[in-house]
């Protein structure tokens, strides 16, 4: 009972940290560098390409994935290339399948934020599939889970009319915030996910939210461990989804 207690306590101040621990120099800096961070990486592939240096270490990309979400995304206090997006291109590219895959989390984000910025995504990193993890902090500020529902429904819509393939990534929300909201706010995702015949992750945090061994010490956000556990628990459905596209 106590434990089960910690770990509602603990997912409680995890969730809380999407929105306290932002910073936001850092994220608008974040925003501005991505595209030019995928130009410059795949100017060099085309590069080594054309020079005939194509080695095992630096395969042709099938494809480009980018991770749209927030800091549990863009991977808050740990380095970039232990946050989940860098691990999911080095298990894909270990099982021969050479994506690359852009951190696109900006921390803070709301799912509005997320709809105002979507366009950008598409035409400036031009991905062929998109993880969607977003919401976390709709709930947190307590906004109605209908406006959650609507930016969801317009982003899964335009990324849809794109051609691009996507995984929703589905979040939980606080206890506190009482059973009625809690509930309309959970199942906004599996709505979205049956609605537009997308992949649903349940619970992008599964196994990790609560675990203090896998969270940095402040008890918040997780650690590069945390952060593998999120790719075992994830891994599936990227893979799944990958194999489809490549089909």
């Amino acid at each position: 009972m106590f434990k089960n207690i910690i770990k509602t306590v603990t997912i409680i101040f995890l969730l809380m940290s999407v929105v306290t621990g932002c910073e936001q120099k850092q994220d608008a800096r974040r925003s501005g560098q991505l595209a030019e961070q995928l130009a410059e990486q795949l100017t060099e592939k085309s590069t080594d390409q054309a020079a005939g240096r194509v080695s095992p270490k630096n395969r042709p990309i099938k494809g480009i994935i980018v991770a749209v979400g927030d800091s549990l995304t863009a991977g808050l206090g740990v380095d970039e290339n232990l946050a989940y997006p860098s691990l999911i291109e080095k298990r894909l590219a270990a099982d021969g399948h050479f994506f690359k895959v852009v951190n696109a989390g900006i921390s803070g984000e709301t799912s509005s934020g997320t709809l105002s910025r979507i366009n950008w995504v598409i035409s400036s990193l031009k991905p062929d599939m998109v993880i969607l993890v977003t919401g976390a902090n709709d709930g947190l500020r307590g906004i109605d889970s209908k406006l959650l529902k609507q930016n969801l429904d317009q982003i899964i819509a335009i990324l849809k009319k794109n051609h691009i393939r996507i995984i929703l990534g589905g979040m939980k929300m606080l206890p506190n915030l009482g059973p009625g909201y809690v509930k309309e706010f959970e199942r906004v995702y599996p709505e979205m996910a049956d609605k537009h015949h997308i992949p649903l992750i349940p619970f992008f945090l599964k196994g990790v939210a609560g675990e203090v061994k896998l969270n940095q010490p402040d008890g918040i956000h997780p650690t590069a461990q945390g952060y593998t556990v999120i790719v075992d628990h994830i891994y599936p459905y990227v893979l799944e989804a990958v194999l489809k596209l490549q089909s």
